[in-house]
């Protein structure tokens, strides 16, 4: 038997017996893979809840625009004014007013049309729709929701203090400033009766005390999930790809994977509105529960950009960098590019000196800085917008073909591809 049909049965005997181990670890690198995909949406969700939960001023801003929307004061507008006029009996307030005042009172409903009881309660609405679309309500509303989250956290961990009341296990917020509000309103343009309406408190609830219980165990789950659960998907993705025969393959598809995952949380943020929306009883304004839902799911929305954003990126950045012929011809392409203007600027004088060796010998740690680089800025930034994750993509682009110009020893893009074929095939 010749040395080569020898050299070839053995390679044929420990490919044969390698074949269950690669099948077990293509199996376990598919299973891993998928799994990071799942938890994708899920890790995005736990991290936005975790973040939204423990983080007042992120909660604040999320809130904070909602006063600003002309659909959400519309509704707000409603209750108080119905709050307000529930405590005016326009009988008995009527005798009560001075002589003096009544033509002043006279002016003012005179404007309006219809009945008197009718024409207060125009009036009225009139006036809570002055203040709450004031500056002071969005300082309020802004004030409010800080002390509402400050003890939501401290009825879902028991610690901390502050003047919202804990009620019952129940966190509560008095809207009585807004109602006196309105009433100085009132008082000040004509209606002076309106300071005789009694001092009245309406409480908003926030968290129901047979909720507490529920909230809290959720709480506790977020704090120990919330920021683990996207590590873990990572770490799965990370190990499924290197387990793979095909790493690079599998690095494509775990990246694009991820992004579809997200995507599929996005769907279903549409979907779930609409759902939301239906369940609502009758005399809810829906537009103002649209702007509410909209705005409470923003940063929801946001993150799953990111990740569609990041993930397509990844994904493209390990498919450009494989031996396919259309990567290869894509990276001929750009290289050339980057080559063509190198050489016309050396046409015109310019010399890299010392600097172009060097970048051609340390080239791939060079490269390897700037994709940790921008991977570190990535993770040190609080919360990153699909722009921010764009703009680093092409920051981390620009810095690289920077490093090809550089590199006065790289091979022509035609070599390159040629060698790549070769080896792709």
């Amino acid at each position: 038997m010749s040395d080569e049909a020898e050299l070839g049965r053995l390679r044929a005997q420990v490919a044969e017996l390698q074949a269950p181990k690669q099948r077990w670890k293509s199996a376990l690198s598919a299973v891993l893979i998928t799994l990071a995909c799942i938890l994708a949406p899920l890790s995005i969700v736990a991290s936005w809840a975790s973040s939204i939960i423990g983080d007042t001023n992120r909660y604040v801003a999320m809130v904070a625009p909602l006063p600003a929307n002309p659909d959400v004061q519309n509704a707000i507008a409603t209750r108080t004014s119905q709050a307000v006029s529930a405590h005016i009996d326009v009988n008995s307030l009527l005798q009560q007013v001075a002589p003096t005042d009544r033509p002043r009172l006279d002016a003012a409903l005179g404007k309006l049309s219809g009945p008197i009881d009718s024409a207060i309660t125009s009036f009225v609405q009139k006036q809570t729709q002055s203040v709450v679309s004031s500056s002071w309500f969005q300082s309020f509303w802004a004030d409010a929701n800080r002390r509402i989250h400050q003890n939501m956290v401290k009825a879902l961990t028991g610690q901390g203090g502050g003047a919202v009341q804990l009620t019952q296990n129940s966190v509560v917020i008095d809207l009585a400033p807004v109602i006196d509000q309105v009433k100085q309103r009132l008082v000040s343009n004509g209606m002076t009766i309106a300071g005789k309406i009694p001092e009245i408190h309406t409480n908003f609830t926030v968290v129901n005390a047979q909720n507490i219980g529920k909230a809290k165990t959720g709480f506790r789950l977020l704090q120990v999930i919330g920021n683990w659960l996207p590590v873990i998907g990572v770490v799965l993705a990370v190990a499924g790809v290197w387990l793979a025969r095909r790493w690079r393959r599998a690095a494509v598809a775990a990246a694009f994977g991820i992004a579809a995952g997200a995507l599929v949380l996005g769907i279903g943020l549409s979907i779930f509105r609409v759902i939301y929306l239906d369940k609502l009883p009758a005399d809810v304004n829906q537009d103002a529960a649209k702007a509410i839902y909209d705005q409470l799911v923003l940063f929801l929305r946001t993150a799953v950009r990111s990740v569609v954003v990041l993930g397509v990126a990844v994904g493209l950045g390990f498919w450009l960098t494989g031996h396919g012929a259309k990567a290869a011809r894509i990276r001929g392409v750009f290289t050339a590019g980057i080559d063509a203007t190198r050489g016309a600027l050396e046409n015109v004088g310019l010399r890299l000196g010392p600097v172009g060796p060097f970048v051609h010998r340390y080239r791939k740690w060079i490269m390897a800085a700037v994709l940790a680089a921008g991977a570190l800025t990535l993770a040190l930034w609080s919360y990153p917008t699909g722009l921010v994750v764009f703009w680093l993509v092409v920051i981390v682009l620009c810095a690289l073909a920077v490093v090809r110009f550089l590199d006065e020893g790289a091979p022509s893009p035609s070599a390159s591809s040629g060698a790549e074929d070769v080896e792709g095939s």
